[in-house]
C-alpha cells in the first residue's frame, strides 16, 4: 500500500488539526502544520516568503519519501495548499458551518505551537470569531471561495466532510 500523503484543509475552528492528529497517530504519519510555516516569528506577525515555505515544504516531503513514510499537512492557506497539491494523493474539505466553527473556537484548547500562554490565546478569540464568521464573504487565500476552487481543481482523490465525526477510517 502506497504511503497516504493526505492535505485537510477549511475554515478556521473545522477540525483540521484534531483530524490531522487523529490520522498521524492511527496511521503513523508526520503531520505539519502549515501555521508553523506561514507565519514569521515578528510582533506584528508577518507572513513567511512562499519561496521559503515552498523550500520547507520540499524538504519535509523528501524527508518521508526517503523514509518511507506517509505525511498529512492541514491548514487554511491554498496559496501553501497549491505548492503541494501535486504531491497529495488526496485532499479532505472540512466544509463545515460557520456556527459549528465558532462552537469548535470557543471550546479550543491551548495551541502551545501558537501561543505563549492559555491566556494569550484566549486574548484572541473575539479576533479569530469574527475572522471565522467572514469565511464565506472573504476574497482572500482563506476563503470558502479560494477553498472550494482549490477543491475543485485537484485531481487525485477527495472528500468534503461537513460534520466532526469520526472519519479517520475512511479518509485512509
Amino acid at each position: 500500500m502506497p504511503c497516504p500523503q493526505i492535505l485537510i484543509f477549511g475554515n478556521s475552528g473545522s477540525g483540521k488539526s484534531t483530524l490531522a492528529k487523529a490520522l498521524a497517530i492511527r496511521h503513523d504519519l508526520d503531520h505539519l502544520d502549515l501555521d508553523t510555516l506561514a507565519w514569521q516569528p515578528t510582533e506584528p506577525p508577518q507572513r513567511s516568503e512562499l519561496s521559503q515555505v515552498n523550500a520547507l515544504l520540499d524538504a519535509f516531503v523528501e524527508r518521508n519519501a526517503e523514509q518511507n513514510r506517509g505525511w498529512v499537512v492541514e491548514g487554511c492557506y491554498t496559496d501553501l495548499l497549491e505548492l503541494l497539491s501535486e504531491k497529495a494523493g488526496h485532499i479532505v474539505f472540512m466544509n463545515l458551518a460557520v456556527t459549528a466553527c465558532i462552537a469548535n473556537a470557543k471550546a479550543r484548547p491551548w495551541e502551545p505551537h501558537k501561543y505563549s500562554s492559555k491566556a494569550a490565546q484566549d486574548a484572541n478569540v473575539e479576533m479569530l470569531l469574527e475572522w471565522i464568521g467572514q469565511y464565506s464573504s472573504r476574497e482572500d487565500e482563506f476563503s470558502y471561495a479560494a477553498h472550494l476552487g482549490f477543491y475543485d481543481r485537484f485531481q487525485g482523490r477527495k472528500t468534503i466532510l461537513t460534520a466532526n465525526t469520526d472519519v479517520v477510517d475512511v479518509v485512509i
